[in-house]
């Protein structure tokens, strides 16, 4: 019953933490089960003291009994799937200790070890040994039955701690795989305005900054503030606007409440570096893009389209549509809500990649 304490990992994981059985919890259980017994026994014989001495004599055995089976037996022989030794072992072990216990009542309480037997019982008769075993067996099978019920408990919550674990991990994962290329252009663009001496380059700084700033320290949490995502995704476009100049048109709409209202950091962005990716990056001549934000009730529509060249058609056909990063946004989806909680189409149209996703955000 008793759980050796474990040590927390680098996250606190510490899944023994609760239904752990101390040792505080031994001496309550045995104290409540002892007292009682003893008025139990002592209501049915009419004699408290001789109830007391039975029960101080018998709660020794059957604590060695229980012991042996949880910490012993079972860890050797159950757990290991030998079924058949082990109930060998049990029985012999239960014998063993009525015949302690018949022999130590006999010496030292009564020659009438049986007392609430059908008749006097001064020696170890058949009878007497199969009714104090099946007593024994019941004291055996209900510490055992508390045991296993701490032990499911414990590895239930042990399970659902790990998952956890993992699941804030392979969040946090996704959400640092921001394209590296993008810092790399704009460094690149930053580099150039400043050969250029450019009046551009302390705007550009100042906006690559607070970007690199947000995607360091306000992406930790598990959900962000929408307005901070959307302010996020405007200083990326200003500074995506630098690169392309004219050739690039951006509009973005927003309509209803978006205060209070919270999303996971980054997913967005990664809709948005898609439209660069798929799109900007493969155009000669001008692309559009146009992006959506409409808070209706807990749920954001979110909608983000992009001209596309034709000989880009084929490649965001069927589950491959968007590359690596719809996938990171897909994963994120699958892991961090439930299936009614939000919505993913992506599909091409007049010559237009267009994503659309509906997400809850209340």
């Amino acid at each position: 019953m008793m759980q050796n304490k474990q040590t927390g990992s680098f996250f606190n994981f510490n899944p023994s933490s609760n239904y752990r059985i101390e040792i505080k919890h031994h001496i309550i259980f045995w104290s409540v089960y002892f007292l009682f017994n003893t008025i139990r026994w002592g209501s049915y014989y009419h004699d408290y003291w001789y109830s007391l001495k039975a029960n101080l004599l018998g709660f020794p055995i059957h604590m060695t009994l229980c012991y042996f089976n949880i910490y012993y037996l079972m860890p050797r022989l159950i757990y290991r799937k030998k079924f058949i030794l082990y109930t060998a072992c049990i029985i012999l072990a239960i014998y063993v200790m009525v015949l302690i216990k018949f022999y130590l009542t006999y010496f030292l309480i009564s020659t009438n070890v049986w007392p609430e037997g059908p008749e006097e019982t001064t020696t170890l008769s058949f009878n007497y040994i199969i009714q104090m075993m099946l007593g024994e067996l019941y004291v055996v099978s209900f510490v055992t039955a508390i045991k296993i019920t701490a032990d499911w408990l414990r590895e239930h919550k042990r399970a659902a701690d790990l998952e956890k674990v993992q699941l804030e991990t392979e969040l946090r994962f996704l959400r640092t795989q921001v394209s590296p290329h993008f810092f790399f252009n704009t460094l690149n663009n930053i580099y150039s305005l400043s050969i250029e001496q450019s009046k551009k380059t302390p705007e550009t700084i100042l906006k690559l900054s607070e970007l690199m700033r947000y995607l360091l320290y306000e992406t930790k949490q598990r959900k962000q503030s929408l307005s901070k995502e959307i302010l996020c995704l405007q200083n990326y476009l200003d500074l995506e606007r630098i690169r392309y100049g004219d050739s690039l048109k951006i509009k973005m709409n927003i309509s209803g409440d978006i205060e209070g209202k919270k999303i996971p950091p980054m997913l967005l962005l990664s809709f948005i570096e898609n439209c660069f990716k798929h799109g900007a990056n493969k155009n000669i001549d001008g692309v559009r893009i146009d992006m959506d934000f409409d808070v209706q009730g807990d749920f954001l529509y979110f909608k983000v389209a992009n001209t596309m060249p034709k000989e880009c058609h084929r490649e965001h056909s069927g589950d491959q549509a968007g590359g690596i990063g719809i996938k990171n946004v897909k994963k994120r989806l699958a892991l961090g809500y439930k299936k009614h909680e939000y919505d993913l189409n992506i599909y091409e149209k007049d010559n237009r990649f267009i994503v659309e996703l509906k997400i809850k955000v209340g």
